[in-house]
């Protein structure tokens, strides 16, 4: 995690950020670079597993992956043709060097390399489970759960034992897996994280939470592998397995708000676009007389492009973002915590001193952050402060990857609107409908996309069982 204290406890953060790579030379490297553009879903540690003809190699650390793998020596001793590399944002497990992924392990059938993007919503009680059957867990996170399920199947295949242990988990994951022969990637059979496959010119394969992944090493976009779907990669190309009777699109729709990086395509939609068609919906829902749109940066920015071109009020970068912020490294003080938000953000003053503005955000989880941003910008000059948010209210926490706060603290879950713009000091205060938002996306509507994607973090609608939080035993 990058920021101060008090930020990260009062945003949404990203789940994890997976690379394949198969059949291509310094494949190593290329999974780096993969996991450097994926550098936004995960910050706290970095690994890759890689293989040649003959073993397993493989290095981990805590950190980004400019720090992890900065040493040219270190990419040169992961040697093969394929490799699988894990960025991790902590949301099961603490951020110990035991926990980064891949997870590697010695079976009957040889070595095995496992990294998951998501959340089981029953690794706890399977693992409850595995160690009273005599399983020694070396980890606390939920990607182990996978290991020994793979280890105690009767199935004689590794990839009947991978489908084995994936039948008897719950949750949304997207797999990658390296064996000496196969890369393999699998989706939930709700498909709610994403898992695209690309390929390369001279032949090589690769598989990535996002396309931004492939442009960066220069892989072709081939498709999305869809919920449900495994998929092997080898020699022979890429073959397609079913292995779920009824699978089922959940995809995550905060995927589309916040997590991606603008310049993937998801689904076939592009990232940048639907963002921006958000902001227009935004503004056809909840226009306001303002002289400046003013987006909070980053994530906010395309949506603010569209909020201004549909209601006529001019962009302006009124914040200025700090890219090179990191932990801060003073002590965490309460004085320290409330200048957090400067570190990261400051106001650009010449556009917004007498301004009435517009600040466009992705979303409001416990409020304090976005109250310095308003405390801010009033700073600097602006006389009416209008708050437009490009999702639903987050009413309820995520399950299925997504680092949020339980329900007793998301802002939106204990506070009226009226509230929360009181709380937050702005002028008004106004949210993105349910359909506003999916006619974003190109439905008519939410009861038309019904069913269609997961956005249990504002409705409640928990498409996947609960079953550690609800105290229910895996049969």
């Amino acid at each position: 995690m990058n920021g101060s204290v008090d930020e990260v406890l009062n945003r949404p953060y990203e789940e994890c950020g997976v690379v394949g790579i198969w059949g291509a030379a310094d494949a190593a490297a290329m999974t780096a670079l993969g996991l450097h553009a994926l550098q936004h879903r995960g910050q706290e540690a970095a690994g890759i597993v890689s293989h040649d003809d003959e073993r397993f190699y493989q290095h981990k650390g805590l950190g980004l992956v400019g720090d992890v793998f900065s040493d040219a020596r270190v990419i040169g001793a992961l040697k093969g043709h394929s490799a699988i590399g894990h960025n991790r944002y902590a949301t099961t497990g603490a951020t110990l060097l035991r926990n980064v992924q891949p997870l590697y392990a010695d079976f009957e059938f040889g070595g095995l390399a496992v990294a998951h993007n998501g959340n089981l919503t029953n690794a706890a009680t399977l693992r409850q489970a595995l160690v009273k059957r005599g399983c020694l867990f070396q980890s606390t996170t939920d990607t182990e759960v996978f290991v020994h399920l793979i280890a105690i199947s009767l199935y004689a295949t590794v990839l009947d034992r991978l489908i084995d242990a994936a039948k008897q988990v719950k949750g949304a994951y997207s797999v990658v897996a390296l064996t000496p022969t196969d890369l393999i990637g699998l989706r939930d059979p709700l498909g709610v994280r994403p898992l695209i496959l690309g390929r390369f010119s001279e032949g090589g394969w690769m598989l990535a939470s996002e396309t931004c992944a492939l442009d960066i090493v220069g892989a072709e976009y081939v498709r999305d592998i869809e919920p449900g779907e495994l998929v092997v990669i080898n020699g022979d190309g890429v073959r397609s397995l079913k292995p779920f009777a009824d699978p089922h699109p959940r995809f995550c729709v905060f995927e589309y708000i916040y997590f991606a990086r603008p310049d993937s395509i998801l689904e076939g939609h592009s990232v940048y676009e639907a963002r921006k068609q958000i902001g227009v919906e935004l503004a056809r829902e909840s226009g306001v007389e303002a002289d400046v749109v003013v987006p909070v940066p980053d994530s906010g920015v395309p949506s603010a492009m569209g909020f201004a071109v549909a209601s006529g009020i001019p962009f302006e970068m009124g914040i200025i973002r700090n890219h090179y912020v990191g932990r801060t490294f003073i002590e965490p003080t309460d004085q320290i915590r409330n200048l957090g938000v400067r570190m990261k953000h400051s106001a650009n003053r010449p556009a917004l001193e007498g301004k009435r503005v517009v600040l466009v955000d992705d979303s409001i989880v416990r409020g304090t952050t976005s109250r310095k941003i308003v405390d801010m910008v009033r700073a600097a000059g602006a006389t009416e402060v209008h708050m437009r948010i490009s999702s639903p209210p987050t009413k309820h926490p995520c399950f299925y990857g997504i680092d949020t706060p339980e329900e007793s603290q998301l802002l939106a879950a204990t506070h009226t609107l009226e509230q929360m713009a009181e709380a937050i000091g702005v002028d008004s205060l106004a949210f993105i409908s349910f359909d506003g938002l999916y006619r974003a996306l190109g439905h008519r509507g939410r009861e038309e996309a019904n069913g269609r994607y997961c956005d249990a973090c504002f409705t409640g609608d928990y498409p996947i069982e609960l079953v550690d939080k609800e105290g229910k035993l895996v049969a």
